[in-house]
């Protein structure tokens, strides 16, 4: 297995580790905590209209970040994985060029293949 001398780059590596701090349960127990403590203020601060713009402007702030968090590493972790499909492919010799570049068709051809291996698979089974 070769590595990359340099390493991942620095958004890769930030991305990676605020994936997995988010994906904890207890980020998700924070984030209800500051939930009840926000909607406990609410009374305090009368329910005005800068205490609903805190919630409102940190959750979309929040939202928009993670969007862009959720998809770079669901692309690296597609990525490898198609590397390792291929890989899998190679050493079982399997020539098939459409199934190597089955992520570029469309989605009635991707269909259409399972379905064709689905029915070879249970001919030969």
């Amino acid at each position: 297995m070769t590595i990359d001398k340099n390493g991942p780059d620095v958004f890769t590596r930030f991305t990676t580790r605020t994936a997995k701090i988010l994906g904890h349960a207890w980020v998700f127990v924070l984030a209800v905590a500051v939930l009840i403590v926000w909607a406990l203020t609410g009374p305090l601060l009368g329910f005005s209209d800068t205490w609903q713009l805190v919630i409102n402007t940190s959750t979309t702030i929040v939202t928009f970040l993670m969007v862009f968090i959720i998809q770079n590493t669901q692309n690296r972790d597609t990525a490898a994985l198609h590397v390792k499909l291929d890989a899998l492919m190679l050493e079982l010799k399997i020539s098939n060029a459409k199934l190597y570049e089955a992520e570029e068709e469309g989605e009635k051809e991707i269909e259409r293949q399972r379905r064709r291996i689905e029915e070879a698979a249970e001919e030969g089974g």
